[in-house]
């Protein structure tokens, strides 16, 4: 039963905190769509997309305003194209995207993600023609995110899509680099994805889900920021049950949305994901968190303890609230987007070494990283491999959203905009690492994988 305590608190979120649902996200199978011919496939596509999302901004424009709840996003997740598109007789994928562009201005949404390829294992000839397709098609739309898995717990690391990836961030930077490299902030790079993710770049829709469902992301930073200024100089039991309790009403607003976001789509109720997403905005910041824990700057001795005992407890408080939580739920890290590690950045405390380190125990991985324009493809590559192992030994998500920015150097600032924010170029270590990458073939999956 919900109490008049209860309303102002979540009231006083909303106003003073942050509180928001960053995204709802509707996930669309496209495999009805799949035929032989490149144009029937672009229509097939177009034509299912604009006919399921027709509705999806109006209803959570409608809901937001009628529940008071900001909901900052509408996006669409389809299923990888690698898999839709790969009957077809493209060569290529580009037109693909643009249709996927095309559909998602028409329905009005923010983003649309799934121009993706899942290669852990290895390609088909249609994983070959999207990847191929990843630079153009992303430097000539505006809405498309693509994702690619390159390892897992169970397959190992497939080294060959590492350095191939890595080229593609470096051209994809080329091609928009009238805009900084602004292409890049629409790829990552998995291991360990999961196919019910909401947020971008890396939603897709995968093959195991139904036809459609509606899942939504939910966010607040700024609210469990509050929250632990009332425990300062607490024990960490204390800090650790304040953020369960915070991460517990967070999500009750998001399952509260989701579940009317579902009726009046008429679209299955998918997952809610619980993801402390930061935002350039004063008071929405993951590091802000981290700080009011006792450190004096993200990145100093301490941080990926205090990221650690964050992400748990966010996690134990969304799973005490709801049984459909799912997507990523955690904290989420990317420096672009967080003013509080940009500010860390710059004065010194946060490096990308200490980034990997957090990545071990925060939700996702690398995100929104601005590098030398001179930073080379093998390097990306490295980094790549470096947090891919890092997911794969850990059996959790790591991803790695890089991007080179062509005629910068450490000391620059690199403008996005929106929620994208601004970042400083980060140092990157240059001892060289060609011959490592050129090796190719598989990293071998560890030992747990071997679970049955």
């Amino acid at each position: 039963m919900l109490t008049i305590h209860d309303i102002l608190e979540t009231n006083q979120m909303i106003q003073k905190n942050n509180l928001d649902v960053r995204t709802i996200t509707m996930g669309i199978s496209l495999l009805d769509c799949c035929s032989s011919d490149g144009k029937t496939l672009c229509r097939n596509i177009y034509d299912k997309i604009t006919r399921y999302g027709e509705h999806l901004v109006q209803t959570g424009n409608d809901i937001g305003n009628e529940f008071g709840v900001p909901i900052i996003n509408k996006r669409v997740a389809v299923t990888p194209i690698s898999i839709v598109a790969a009957c077809s007789d493209l060569t290529d994928y580009v037109s693909v995207a643009q249709t996927l562009d095309k559909a998602a201005k028409e329905i009005g949404i923010d983003f649309i993600g799934g121009f993706s390829a899942l290669v852990e294992r290895g390609y088909t000839e249609g994983d070959r023609k999207l990847l191929a397709s990843i630079p153009e098609a992303l430097a000539t739309t505006d809405l498309v995110c693509s994702s690619v898995a390159v390892g897992s717990t169970k397959a190992g690391i497939n080294m060959d899509a590492v350095a191939e990836m890595g080229r593609i961030f470096k051209t994809l930077g080329e091609l928009t680099k009238e805009h900084d490299a602004l292409g890049c902030a629409k790829l990552v790079v998995f291991s360990n994805p999961v196919e019910d993710n909401p947020f971008m770049a890396g939603a897709f829709h995968g093959v195991t889900q139904g036809d459609s469902c509606v899942s939504v992301g939910v966010s607040g930073p700024g609210v469990v920021k509050r929250a632990l200024e009332s425990v300062k100089g607490e024990p960490f039991d204390v800090v650790a049950e304040t953020i369960k309790k915070t991460a517990f009403k967070i999500t009750r607003v998001g399952q509260l949305v989701a579940q009317e976001a579902s009726r009046r789509l008429n679209v299955p109720f998918g997952i809610i994901d619980l993801s402390l997403a930061p935002t350039p905005a004063v008071g929405d910041s993951v590091a802000a968190i981290l700080e009011e824990m006792g450190l004096e700057s993200c990145g100093a001795c301490g941080t990926t303890a205090a990221l650690a005992l964050l992400n748990d407890a966010v996690k134990k408080g969304g799973l005490m609230a709801s049984s459909r939580v799912g997507g990523l739920s955690g904290a989420f890290i990317p420096v672009s987007e967080d003013k509080g590690m940009i500010e860390a950045v710059e004065r010194g405390s946060l490096s990308l070494e200490k980034l990997e380190a957090m990545t071990c125990v925060c939700s996702v991985g690398l995100d929104m990283i601005a590098v030398p324009g001179d930073t080379s493809a093998a390097t990306i590559s490295a980094i790549i491999a470096d947090e891919a192992a890092i997911g794969m030994i850990n059996n959790k998500t790591t991803a790695v959203r890089v991007i080179p920015v062509p005629g910068k150097t450490v000391g620059d600032v690199v403008e996005f905009g929106g929620l994208l924010g601004h970042a400083p170029i980060i140092a990157v270590n240059t001892f060289r690492n060609d011959e490592f990458i050129a090796r190719g073939g598989r990293i071998p999956a560890p030992m747990r994988s071997l679970t049955n």
